[in-house]
């Protein structure tokens, strides 16, 4: 904050002046609500250097500030807090000089390194489900904001499209598809695929069960069944290059793909790059093949291959199969030395990916540096709890997930059904209802997951998430449509501003404001869109405290309708902005 880090000079100087000391930081807080003031400087800490009563020494800073500094209006001390009053004139040139309002806010790219963040990273096994929704919103608003803050970023994938499970919805076609296709069954190619791999699991229960009724232990009876073994025959007969198997893969996938760019089109996020699996997973053998040679990898009797990282607090980690196949790690090496390669201004990645592969990547990481690559060292893992519904934990494999698509659709008519009874859209056609509804909808779900702090688990409740009152994506958008309705009314909102007294309300809404580049940079620095959500939420909290404090259309003087108008644009574009890098869209008109 400008005013914030100004303050934090003068004080210093105050304290150079007064007590021939010097201080490293200044520690700030908001002024509480019950004391005059719209700064506070906490005196305690400076006790550590200064000797004295806090009360005596924040009355001392004070006056100095106050004799020394315009924009220090007045000052009051409780306690050991330094309440400072700053001049209107502050915040009237700070209303002034917002003159770009499209990209207030932003930074321009200022890093000639750049970060690279990968989200999304499905199996070409199963369409998107609700986890893929929370990790592809999280992914693409941290690339937005790390942009917004001032970074080169590329928005990457690593798609998974090789293993046990791609085999498994293969086989499961093969035995039990009679020749289905997208086009045949009017299906969705990611659709279709998915229930052909929750197919194979029932087949594979069923066998279980037989073999357990045959006399098997069930561990022995899930390792043995035919189906599995089959499956991973098909795996083996893949790596090797099998002409038919490979043939089958390159169909379904196709399929899966074409699924999965509607999906990611209807959701609003795009991609700068697309890396796959089957490619980069030879790239870590040969990695694993130098390491070897080096030391950072053993092998075991049995052929397997290794890394001990049992003197760094973990353990032994598998990173090739006895068989020679590759594992996720073996891949990940390679994926990863594989965006180097193509992209040598990478100073950094972000890996968006859920907490239940904390540990995966703790190892990931930890072995690249072994391998002596020392970006190594800027590796972050966005990790994020689990999505919940009121109806408990969702599983692929038995089909009871929560379709990304589906969660959409259901989105907007939730949307629809809250709109109809609100009666808010006369003279609407029936074409801008359904962009509306969409709008709506699509931002309650991305603000609803957007606003939780990435780290925690989320019960995700699509009713609860519309809601025109309080913490959600609707109150907002509606807050925003309000404010453009304002503007519709009134053409003076780019009136350079002079003389004028604020009123406590249109004060609150300048300092949110001029904050809002911090909350950006903070967001950066900590990955958390959330950062971004809850402000947005408090500036326009403000906004509709000043809105039925204080007349705008009906103000006492031109130059306070000039003012008020204006200030109100400053905000809706703030809004918009801040949404903008949520990759939530406001509708003009609600």
């Amino acid at each position: 904050m400008k005013l914030q880090k100004n303050l934090e000079i003068h004080v210093k100087t105050a304290i150079k002046a007064l007590f021939q000391s010097e201080l490293e930081a200044v520690e700030f807080q908001a002024t509480r609500k019950e004391f005059v003031g719209d700064i506070t400087v906490v005196v305690f800490p400076m006790l550590r250097v200064l000797k004295g009563n806090p009360m005596v020494i924040g009355e001392q800073i004070g006056q100095y500030l106050q004799d020394n500094v315009d924009v220090v209006k007045g000052f009051n001390v409780v306690k050991g807090f330094l309440n400072i009053e700053i001049d209107d004139s502050y915040y009237i040139d700070f209303f002034n000089a917002i003159k770009d309002q499209d990209n207030y806010g932003f930074e321009a790219v200022n890093d000639h390194k750049a970060v690279m963040v990968e989200y999304s990273s499905p199996n070409t096994n199963k369409p998107l489900h609700l986890g893929h929704v929370r990790n592809v919103l999280l992914g693409y608003s941290v690339a937005e904001i790390l942009k917004a803050s001032g970074k080169k970023v590329y928005k990457t994938q690593i798609i998974n499209d090789r293993g046990i499970h791609i085999c498994k919805s293969m086989l499961a076609w093969q035995r039990f598809g009679n020749g289905d296709t997208p086009e045949s069954t009017g299906l969705k190619g990611d659709k279709l695929v998915g229930n052909y791999y929750v197919e194979f699991d029932r087949a594979y229960k069923a066998e279980i069960k037989e073999l357990i009724a045959q006399g098997q232990l069930e561990e022995d009876a899930k390792k043995n069944a035919p189906i599995l073994l089959e499956a991973q025959d098909m795996l083996r007969k893949w790596e090797a290059g099998d002409e038919e198997v490979f043939a089958l893969w390159k169909k379904m996938n196709g399929w899966v793909y074409d699924g999965f760019e509607k999906t990611y089109k209807a959701i609003g996020v795009d991609f700068d790059k697309y890396y796959y699996e089957s490619e980069t997973y030879l790239l870590g053998k040969e990695f694993i093949a130098e390491g070897l040679k080096t030391g950072v990898f053993f092998k075991k009797d049995d052929g397997s291959v290794w890394c001990d990282l049992t003197e760094d607090g973990l353990d032994e980690k598998i990173v090739l199969r006895s068989d020679g196949t590759a594992v996720y790690m073996t891949q990940d090496i390679g994926t990863a030395i594989q965006r180097l390669k193509d992209y040598p201004d990478i100073g950094g990645m972000v890996y968006t990916v859920g907490n239940e592969q904390d540990y995966h990547f703790k190892v990931l990481f930890l072995i690249l540096k072994k391998l002596g690559f020392d970006w190594a060292k800027n590796l972050f893992h966005l990790s994020y709890g689990m999505v919940d519904l009121p109806s408990g934990k969702m599983k692929s494999r038995e089909g009871t997930v929560v379709d990304a698509d589906d969660l959409i659709r259901e989105m907007a008519d939730t949307a629809e059904d809250i709109s109809k009874d609100l009666g808010k859209l006369e003279g609407y056609s029936e074409e801008e209802k359904k962009i509306l509804y969409k709008t709506i909808g699509l931002g309650a779900l991305k603000y609803y997951i957007l606003k939780v702090d990435p780290k925690k688990r989320i019960l995700f409740d699509p009713k609860e998430s519309i809601d025109f009152q309080g913490n959600t994506g609707p109150f907002i958008q509606y807050t925003y449509a309000r404010i453009q309705s304002i503007l519709r009314k009134s053409d003076n909102s780019n009136a350079h501003i002079n003389d004028v007294v604020l009123h406590e309300k249109e004060k609150q809404l300048l300092k949110q404001l001029e904050v809002f580049p911090d909350v950006i940079q903070n967001a950066a620095e900590q990955h958390s869109p959330a950062l971004v959500a809850n402000y947005t939420y408090d500036l326009v909290k403000d906004f509709n405290s000043f809105y039925q404090n204080v007349s705008i259309l009906g103000a006492d003087s031109d130059i306070e309708k000039q003012f008020r108008v204006g200030l109100s644009k400053k905000v809706g574009q703030t809004i918009k902005n801040a949404f903008r890098i949520l990759g939530i869209d406001v509708p003009e008109r609600m």
